[in-house]
């Protein structure tokens, strides 16, 4: 092979008392970089990603002596590959309706054979280790794989989506830690508002970064709804969270743009939860069979 996995142990492959078909997840991010079962590709010759993918899927075939079927989300092209990869490196794509039926069983099944908490690991790792681009990638891959697979509200996917919007202020991409973090804080205020404070004040810290002015009025009208619904609930229990919904207010009011007071009544205004649960995450194009860069003839696969 021209690539490999990183680290390249028997810990990333599937436990051989695994139910048939476990679906294995590869994540291709904007950038090219390149992800199966939360370990970062090394391309090396600049092999295309599809290509990467399906060499290592067919790795795991090989070892398994099985097929193996996985799901590829490839943001390069804001689309889902649903595959199935056989020992020989033949693969071919299936249809969304072909693919493993869904259920509970199946979903614990797959997180057993690859636990998000050993990814979320990886990622801190990297993150400590300063290599914050690689500790990005695999933020995102976790957060993508754990929305597709249990919806955006999950536990584990909220708490997925919070690493990736810190290790986004990590690298001071401000903006994208807003974005993630005003969405993590906003699915909180819908679902546990008890729980919400510490979210909207990750979300708080990471806007009070920006300098886009137009950025800084639009994310700061939510985040003072949000600070405001919670000191309605009597939920501002922290002299710090007191002290940062102050903060956006105040710079809200020196901006070239005037505060608009909290909707009086739900039907005024979107007030902070009631919209979409991730209306920033762009929309996967829906899968559908032969797509011809992950459909590979017996004897294609790289040694």
């Amino acid at each position: 092979m021209s690539h490999s996995l990183t680290p390249r142990d028997k810990g990333n492959l599937p436990a051989l008392s695994a139910p048939p078909l476990i679906r294995l997840d590869a994540y291709v991010a904007e950038d090219g970089s390149t992800v199966v079962n939360g370990h970062l590709l090394e391309m090396g010759g600049m092999r295309p990603p599809n290509e990467a993918i399906l060499d290592a899927i067919a790795m795991f075939a090989r070892t398994l002596g099985a097929p193996v079927a996985a799901t590829v989300i490839d943001r390069s092209v804001r689309q889902v590959a649903r595959l199935r990869v056989y020992p020989d490196g033949s693969s071919r794509t299936i249809a969304e309706e072909e693919d493993l039926p869904p259920g509970r069983e199946r979903t614990a099944a797959e997180e057993e054979a690859f636990p998000p908490l050993a990814r979320v690991e990886r990622i801190i790792q990297h993150a400590q280790r300063e290599e914050l681009h690689a500790a990005y990638v695999l933020a995102g891959a976790l957060r993508e794989h754990l929305t597709l697979r249990r919806g955006a509200e999950d536990e584990l996917s909220l708490e997925a989506r919070a690493i990736e919007a810190y290790i986004a202020h990590l690298r001071g991409d401000y903006m994208i830690s807003t974005v993630l973090a005003l969405t993590v804080a906003r699915i909180r205020c819908r679902t546990d508002l008890n729980r919400a404070a510490p979210d909207v004040a990750r979300a708080t810290a990471a806007w009070q970064r920006l300098q886009d002015e137009e950025q800084v009025a639009t994310r700061g009208q939510e985040l003072l709804h949000m600070w405001d619904r919670l000191s309605a609930q009597g939920l501002l229990q922290e002299a710090s969270h007191h002290t940062m919904a102050q903060a956006v207010r105040s710079r809200l009011e020196r901006g070239p743009r005037p505060v608009e007071p909290p909707p009086s009544s739900p039907a005024a205004a979107l007030t902070a939860g009631q919209g979409p649960a991730a209306p920033e995450d762009k929309p996967l194009k829906p899968t559908r069979r032969g797509l011809r860069r992950f459909t590979r003839l017996p004897g294609r696969s790289a040694d």
